[in-house]
């Protein structure tokens, strides 16, 4: 599925269980979030976070924004097996 926000462009590129629902990610995708390669949608008591990542390629990534990381972010700073998606810039 493609998504585009603000002529950004997404492609989902995983949705555990069925987490994506397009119109909040839409409200909740701000600027802030434009210059990440990946963003990671969690959901937790019906709350949803955002979190961006990026390509270990770029000059801006680090150990805590690393795409490679993302397994270790969602065991150590999110719910216990909560519903997520993550969406990666085209």
């Amino acid at each position: 599925m493609d998504i585009e926000v603000n002529n950004k462009k997404y492609e989902l590129i995983k949705n555990y269980k069925d987490a994506f629902d397009k119109e909040e990610f839409l409200i909740k995708c701000t600027d802030y979030f434009y210059d990440y390669d990946y963003i990671v949608g969690d959901i937790a008591y019906g709350k949803l976070r955002l979190k961006g990542f990026y390509d270990e390629k770029s000059k801006k990534v680090n150990k805590i924004n690393n795409f490679k990381n993302i397994d270790n972010y969602l065991k150590k700073n999110c719910a216990v097996d909560c519903k997520y998606y993550i969406v990666k810039k085209c």
